[in-house]
């Protein structure tokens, strides 16, 4: 309940870290990978590794145009560079290989990739599309599962707030991936979209879990009380009308409160599963690794101190806006 006595708090929070993450990508930027922008990805391992200058000395000496090299380590554990270069002919490809393998000791091309603009552009518009259609299907899904709730809020506000809680879990791990693209040079890839689903799903269940809590306990803490009104035609019925014996945002911190510990287990035990495949899973994972656990922490934060607290703010502006139309409208009659 705390939480929703101090909800204007931990909204103002949320915004911070939306708005300092904003701050961050248009900021810093995107590296996007090859996956994306098209080109052609080596690796190349060595028993002793050459200096880096030397390589790019030797690299110069070809028309490639602009590209990056970087330090890595490979599968095996050996010293190794990573080229990426615009996408190569064969012979271009031919002179790579052997400037890479011919500098330092028992240079050995571990991996090579190649993929063209046109399929780049594909896939970076294929990635946009399945984000927002997950959006959409969450939202339809939510207004759909939470109907017949009523009042004070309807069944599209707790799609709205959803919504909004996954494009703060999803701003938050987009962040952290440009802070390492500066610093370690990572690249939005393929598996970065794999990450950013994840966390949408992850992040969606923990918030309806504590939503589905706030629909059971609003049924269980109100009355039926049986009206007779007009219908359509002007002739007298029964209806049926629910009168809540608690205040709605006791209710909501009610639910919080049943679900906070479920939710805080379930993260700790998949950040310790993350965790896992970060230090054993390899250089391809790691990336993945970091994404995934920046967006549970983001997760689970916005379904407990985010969603619930705007879903109480939205409330009680709905339930003040009534009532001041109610006294509008008996002033008038009075």
């Amino acid at each position: 309940m705390k939480i929703i006595e101090h909800k204007k708090i931990f909204l103002a929070i949320s915004a911070f870290v939306v708005a300092l993450s904003l701050a961050i990508v248009f900021g810093l930027g995107l590296k996007l990978g090859i996956d994306f922008t098209g080109g052609a990805l080596t690796e190349v391992s060595y028993d002793e590794r050459p200096a880096q200058a030397t390589l790019a000395a030797d690299l110069d000496t070809l028309d490639l145009g602009g590209y990056s090299l970087r330090e890595s380590v490979d599968d095996a554990g050996k010293a190794a560079y990573i080229l990426r270069t615009r996408d190569l002919t064969e012979v271009e490809r031919q002179a790579v290989h052997t400037i890479v393998t011919e500098v330092g000791t028992a240079g050995e091309i571990t991996r090579f990739t190649s993929i063209g603009p046109t399929i780049g552009q594909e896939l970076r518009d294929k990635a946009v599309w399945a984000l927002g259609a997950v959006a959409l299907i969450i939202i339809l899904y939510v207004a759909w599962a939470f109907r017949g709730v009523g009042r004070p809020v309807g069944s599209w506000t707790y799609g709205g707030i959803t919504i909004l809680a996954l494009i703060h879990d999803v701003i938050v791990p987009t962040a952290v991936m440009a802070v390492l693209g500066v610093l370690l040079g990572a690249e939005v890839d393929v598996l970065f979209v794999m990450a950013i689903l994840a966390v949408l799903g992850y992040s969606v269940n923990d918030t309806i879990v504590v939503f589905d809590r706030v629909r059971e306990n609003l049924v269980k803490y109100r009355q039926e009380k049986k009206v007779m009104v007009k219908n359509e035609y002007g002739q007298p019925e029964e209806k049926i009308e629910y009168i809540p014996t608690k205040p709605f945002a006791v209710v909501v911190g009610e639910s919080v409160d049943q679900t906070i510990l479920r939710s805080i287990n379930t993260s700790v035990t998949t950040l310790l599963a993350l965790m896992a495949l970060y230090w054993l899973g390899g250089e391809v994972t790691e990336n993945f690794a970091l994404i995934l656990m920046a967006g549970v922490v983001a997760g689970t934060y916005s379904s407990i101190f985010l969603a619930n607290p705007l879903l109480v703010y939205i409330a009680e502006r709905n339930i003040a806006r009534t009532e001041a139309a109610e006294a509008t409208l008996a002033e008038v009659a009075s």
